[in-house]
């Protein structure tokens, strides 16, 4: 699932240059551990600021990811940094985000974490989705879920993030959700449902502890039974799916949380 990850050096020089154009030149460049939709993400030091920079080749089949993240970003500033610039040269597609001074958030149980994580989405659940052309959530989750109505229980008009894993929360003095790639209309619930997940597999929480946090988001706690079962079960078989093709020790894992959460649902 994760792409290469090149330096900033690597980049032809004069998408270099583009950059500089907008930044000044850049005197220090440090790349991300983080992440996987993008093949250059640095944080790049100039004599005027920090910024941050992620981009992909322009032919690549998931530039989609990018530029439906620059779409978002005016929607959710506050909860995302800002994009400040965008530059298509020379077979590069790179956007510049604001740089936040953070670091991945900690999931484990007792971290202090947690709470600036549940209100984050609180937040992005008071934002009405835009008006921009995004994968809908049944039609996301169709070929994993036993009958077709189940999928119709994933409906909705909710802006929805869907990857909630740690490299995606940025901590500061709150919460920062970052890496728009897989950006979804559907039912307000999904994200609480989906941060869970993670929850237990990068936390290792238990399923009665992750679910404890997703009650504190109001769309959680209005979740129908039957279509939470429905998802987890969905959700499983995809997470099943991922770890097969991929064989990466992270996938396994949360493949195994998902498996967990869904027999936790079943019961």
């Amino acid at each position: 699932m994760s792409l290469p990850r090149m330096n900033w050096d690597d980049l032809p020089a004069d998408v270099r240059r583009a950059v500089e154009a907008h930044t000044g030149p850049v005197t220090a460049a440090s790349t991300a551990s983080g992440g996987f939709n993008s093949a250059i993400a640095a944080t790049l030091r100039t004599r005027s600021g920090t910024v941050f920079c992620k981009g992909l080749p322009a032919s690549h089949r998931q530039i989609v990811t990018q530029r439906r993240e620059r779409e978002i970003n005016p929607h959710v500033v506050g909860l995302s940094p800002r994009l400040l610039w965008h530059v298509e040269v020379d077979g590069w597609d790179l956007s510049g985000f604001e740089h936040i001074d953070g670091r991945h958030a900690d999931y484990r149980p007792d971290s202090d974490d947690l709470p600036l994580i549940a209100e984050c989405l609180r937040r992005l659940q008071q934002v009405a989705c835009p008006d921009i052309p995004l994968k809908q959530a049944d039609q996301r989750l169709s070929g994993y879920v036993t009958e077709p109505a189940e999928a119709e229980m994933f409906a909705g008009s909710s802006l929805l993030h869907t990857d909630w894993n740690s490299a995606n929360l940025l901590i500061s003095d709150r919460a920062y959700l970052v890496d728009w790639a897989w950006a979804t209309r559907g039912a307000a619930w999904l994200d609480p449902a989906g941060w869970l997940i993670w929850l237990m597999a990068e936390g290792r929480h238990t399923a009665t502890q992750a679910e404890a946090w997703a009650e504190q988001i109001p769309s959680w706690q209005a979740a129908p039974a039957d279509a939470v079962a429905a998802y987890a079960k969905a959700n499983a078989r995809l997470w099943a799916e991922i770890a097969q093709a991929s064989g990466d020790e992270w996938t396994s894992r949360t493949a195994s949380a998902a498996g967990a959460w869904a027999l936790y649902r079943a019961t």
